[in-house]
């Protein structure tokens, strides 16, 4: 049975999509919750209200993790609230999908400040202030596995999350601290279905035995098991979360 009473978890990107389904499951778990937030505010407030009109605890905390000073804000906030985060889910992210020699520098700049030195900020931080025992869930994709045109700057951004996640779980696991990632399959969310045709989605669902793309619960349940004491022994693996697409 998980046990996540009294445990205190810090969402990244938390305002919508999977990261706010995330943070809703978390809630029910009967974790506290940190939703954070970039730019969309009333979103993240509509999630902190959710969860608090069904009995559960959080507040909303805005940082861009891609800024230093904003991340170690965010654990200031956060252990002054709380006294301590135990989970870090790092769930920010943006994907630009272009040819690669259709990609500006500013598309791939966007892409590396958020998905990568974001990720790598928040694990500074971590190093020294998340909770002895604690996990941490990164987030990479499945199209890491295919050969997709126009994603080859975002693959490459999750790419560096991966190695990350598996030297970090090195330097930090004498404290007790799990580090895993996890890469979802195309699921519906904004992220994923703005820009899209039906014809496009339509493809990608017929690439797992299952016929449809993820719901971003299908993701929020495996994210929730490994931040639980029941997955202290998973440690530096990525797992797909994908319906068997790859």
């Amino acid at each position: 049975m998980r046990n996540l009473n009294n445990k205190v978890i810090l969402v990244t990107g938390a305002s919508k999509g999977i990261g706010a389904e995330i943070a809703k499951r978390f809630a029910t778990e009967n974790a506290s919750v940190i939703v954070n937030y970039a730019g969309s505010k009333a979103d993240a407030e509509r999630v902190v209200e959710s969860i608090k009109n069904n009995g559960g605890d959080a507040i909303a905390i805005q940082a861009d993790v891609s800024n230093p000073k904003d991340v170690k804000s965010l654990f200031d906030q956060a252990i002054a609230h709380y006294g301590k985060i135990d989970v870090l889910v790092n769930n920010a992210g943006v994907m630009i999908t272009k040819l690669i020699k259709d990609t500006t520098d500013e598309d791939f700049i966007r892409q590396f400040d958020i998905n990568v030195r974001g990720v790598f900020n928040t694990l500074r931080e971590a190093a020294t202030r998340l909770a002895d025992n604690g996990s941490i869930i990164n987030f990479s994709s499945t199209v890491n596995r295919l050969m997709l045109p126009t994603y080859g700057t975002y693959v490459a951004t999750k790419s560096a999350v991966e190695q990350l996640t598996r030297v970090f779980s090195r330097e930090i696991g004498g404290r007790g601290i799990n580090v895993n990632s996890v890469s979802p399959g195309p699921t519906a969310t904004a992220l994923f279905l703005n820009g899209k045709p039906q014809e496009a989605i339509d493809r990608l669902a017929s690439m797992n035995p299952f016929g449809r793309i993820g719901e971003p619960n299908d993701i929020a349940g495996v994210i929730v098991f490994l931040a639980s004491d029941e997955a202290k022994w998973i440690n530096a693996q990525n797992i797909g979360v994908n319906g068997g697409m790859a």
